[in-house]
């Protein structure tokens, strides 16, 4: 068969060929890439580290130590604050009891004395009285007895009720003021010690150690993440949609993620669809403007099949048909 002959067999080879091509086209599917959600752990407080207890790439279970800053201040006003609730939980306790022993012995020897002087008074009286009915002393002298008489009494009750009250507790307001004191101190104390147990940072939960950003020696802001934890299932696909296509995906569309390290694809579902462009364009579209807008989606692994997602790596994002 010559050239002239073989000539007709190609162009129809080549046409079945071309036909076959187009009616089985390959979706190409969306780019993206896969993007992990840290847990940055960090301190509240301002400090210098003191200990480091991870390292990057290190897996970390769930109240595991972290690092730690200085706690000498919180040290010293935790002492403090023991020292203030000491003080006031002993006035609280010394307002229940009333005077010390040799303090009462004291007023119920006055008491004592009262007595006697009035004892003596009233048989001064008793004379007077007996006298002035003989006409041998004067009426005013038996007033000045009675006086003195109602003296010594009145010195008597004085020192019976300073006994009395040497043996009661304080009052009910004194007392309600000694434990509001006491409270005062246990709530400073509480706060020193929130305070110190806040440099002492631990995992919050599992996962694994994706970096850290300082070292012992160096000065931590407050609030400044130290530690980057990447815990199990926190991997998503982020790939964006062309506007033409937008109608092929929606909330809970199963998709498949390829990659170049992936010896299988990775099957996923879509957790996110933006409501407006990644970027915006022009108030007017045209249709050549139309054609180039994308929106942003994601789309979440189970959680087996995170850890074969790197973050950073790109991805091929399909839908599963």
């Amino acid at each position: 068969m010559n050239a002239r002959q073989l000539l007709p067999l190609v162009c129809a080879g080549l046409a079945l060929g071309v036909l076959g091509a187009c009616s089985d086209p390959r979706d190409p599917g969306w780019s993206g890439y896969a993007e992990a959600e840290y847990v940055y752990v960090a301190a509240p407080l301002a400090g210098t580290m003191s200990a480091l207890h991870v390292q990057a790439g290190e897996q970390v279970a769930p109240g595991q130590a972290l690092f730690g800053l200085e706690t000498e201040a919180e040290q010293a006003a935790s002492a403090e604050a023991n020292a203030r609730l000491a003080v006031a939980r002993f006035q609280a306790e010394n307002t229940d009891k009333g005077k010390r022993a040799d303090e009462v012995a004291v007023n119920e020897a006055q008491l004592e004395q009262a007595r006697a002087q009035a004892r003596l008074a009233q048989q001064d009286l008793a004379r007077k009285r007996d006298l002035v009915a003989q006409g041998f002393i004067s009426r005013a002298q038996l007033d000045e007895a009675q006086a003195v008489l109602a003296q010594a009494q009145a010195r008597v009750a004085e020192f019976a009720s300073a006994v009395q009250v040497a043996r009661l507790p304080a009052r009910a307001d004194e007392r309600a003021a000694a434990d509001a004191g006491v409270d005062a101190a246990r709530h400073a104390l509480r706060q020193t010690e929130w305070r110190r147990a806040q440099k002492q940072r631990v995992a919050p939960q599992a996962g694994q150690v994706a970096d850290t950003f300082y070292r012992p020696g160096e000065f931590v802001p407050a609030g400044q993440p130290v530690v980057a934890l990447l815990p199990p299932g926190s991997v998503k696909a982020r790939f964006f949609v062309p506007e033409t296509q937008l109608h092929a995906v929606s909330l809970g569309s199963a998709v498949t993620l390829s990659c170049d390290g992936c010896e299988s694809p990775v099957a996923a579902r879509v957790s996110h669809i933006a409501t407006r462009p990644e970027y915006t364009p022009p108030v007017i579209y045209s249709n050549e403007q139309r054609s180039k807008l994308v929106f942003l989606a994601e789309a979440r692994p189970a959680a087996v099949d995170a850890p074969r997602l790197r973050p950073g790596q790109p991805l091929i994002v399909q839908v599963m048909r």
